[in-house]
């Protein structure tokens, strides 16, 4: 890697805090209980819209998996999600009627947010529809994770979005509130992935599953990422560059061993196939706030598509996605 590329790197990293500084004007303080925030506790970043019908059990989950504070965006929500989120007594809330696209898909809202709460902290950043696990998940809580990584002198937590469906059409089932959507979508692929490596960012590149298989197969290359780096020991230093797939400074995207070996990591299990899928997939495209004017959404219309094939496996927990590959223990035991 040259100096230059270096250089320019760090020009990119100056400018995305400029942007966070100039975006985070755009929020409005709706419950500000960051006060409350101790110095050890781990918190979770996230930016929503229209997803009080996840709510329930995404605050549940990340609960029982040792998350101390929530910090959360709303984007112009009109379902109630706002107002859900607002009594919840760990959770802080801000508010922006202003374009998500605009601002780099959420991430200038976050980070101007990383930056002023999350510094010194471990920080989890995901989507509503984001399950986060890694090994032994099922025993320690988020905070065991936490402190090996501290011991080894770790920045930074890789996972795999491994993303679940239905056996039946998607939709079929009605999801219901505050209920486990593994209940309904708890199917994936176990292979079909293709990793590249990126030498500019110092990031593995890795696509496949189901979307790259039944959304993108004529065109694989278009397939959403699915490496992200979600879990950070946060400092005001560092920015997210493209949703949680890459950070800057970028020694922080060396979540797996690259020559040969297994460092731990994780998953993030995607829950995006439940109903109503179909719908939100059209309000998505008319808003065209996503990335490539939301390029995935108009494929997920066709959602409504069995995506099970005799090559699916039942998600059954951690272990089963470390048999596949998809994940590692590494040296914890």
């Amino acid at each position: 890697m040259s100096i230059w590329t270096s250089y320019r790197l760090r020009l990119q990293r100056k400018r995305y805090k400029i942007r966070s500084r100039r975006k985070g004007r755009e929020l409005t303080q709706i419950a500000d209980r960051t006060t409350e925030i101790k110095p050890e506790d781990i918190l979770l970043f996230c930016v929503f819209r229209n997803e009080n019908l996840r709510l329930p059990y995404f605050f549940d989950y990340y609960r029982k998996l040792g998350i101390n504070h929530f910090v959360m965006v709303d984007n112009d929500s009109d379902d109630g999600g706002r107002e859900y989120v607002a009594d919840q007594h760990d959770a802080s809330i801000w508010t922006t009627d202003a374009a998500y696209g605009k601002a780099r898909f959420g991430m200038d809202w976050l980070t101007r947010l990383q930056d002023k709460y999350g510094h010194g902290h471990w920080a989890l950043t995901v989507d509503v529809d984001e399950l986060f696990v890694f090994p032994f998940c099922d025993v320690r809580p988020i905070r065991a994770l936490t402190d090996w990584l501290d011991a080894g002198r770790r920045r930074s937590f890789g996972a795999l979005l491994v993303d679940l469906y239905p056996k039946g059409p998607v939709g079929a089932v009605p999801y219901e509130r505050g209920k486990d959507p593994l209940d309904i979508i708890n199917w994936f692929d176990s292979g079909n992935y293709v990793i590249s490596r990126n030498e500019r960012m110092r990031n593995l590149w890795i696509q496949g599953g189901v979307r790259a298989r039944a959304f993108f197969a004529g065109e694989p290359k278009k397939a959403p990422a699915l490496n992200k780096v979600p879990l950070v020991k946060w400092h005001r230093r560092y920015s997210y560059v493209s949703s949680t797939h890459m950070i800057l400074p970028r020694g922080l995207n060396i979540v797996y061993d690259q020559k040969g070996g297994e460092k731990i990591s994780g998953a993030l299990l995607h829950t995006k196939f439940l109903d109503p899928i179909t719908p939100k997939s059209r309000e998505e495209m008319q808003r065209g706030q996503h990335y490539a004017r939301g390029r995935e959404y108009k494929a997920y219309e066709q959602a409504d598509d069995t995506l099970w094939t005799s090559a699916s496996r039942r998600y059954v927990g951690w272990q089963q996605l470390e048999d596949c590959g998809l994940i590692s223990a590494g040296s914890w035991a």
